[in-house]
């Protein structure tokens, strides 16, 4: 059975999709852009803090959906510039110290809203 996932502790979606999903023991989470609860997008901001704010919101996001960052799988990361890759990469590095989940760095040509960072990711409870 699939069950939503809704967070005040997150940006709100802003299209036709969820902030997350959970079935009985796996939680998916909507890629993750560097934009505050609130709705401020750090896009000026460097890398690092980027990364944070969409690591934020993906920990809000997978509390809500009732997992923790060490219960995370697998990680995918898009960088609008794969050169900001060993900055976003020491910033993530904090979020997953101890046995880090599988992940995917990605180059992109663009991400939503001129973001730097979109971060996704599958967790199982």
């Amino acid at each position: 059975m699939k069950h939503i996932i809704d967070t005040n502790a997150a940006p709100e979606a802003v299209g036709a999709y969820s902030q997350g999903a959970r079935t009985e023991d796996i939680v998916f989470t909507a890629g993750q852009i560097p934009l505050t609860p609130d709705g401020e997008l750090l896009d000026g901001e460097p890398i690092a803090a980027q990364t944070e704010q969409a690591l934020d919101n993906l920990v809000a996001v997978l509390a809500e959906g009732g997992a923790e960052p060490q219960d995370v799988l697998k990680v995918t990361v898009y960088l609008d510039d794969i050169e900001d890759f060993d900055e976003m990469n020491e910033a993530y590095a904090e979020y997953f110290e101890r046995e880090p989940p599988a992940r995917s760095a990605v180059g992109v040509d663009a991400l939503p809203k001129g973001a730097g960072v979109e971060i996704e990711a599958i967790a199982a409870i």
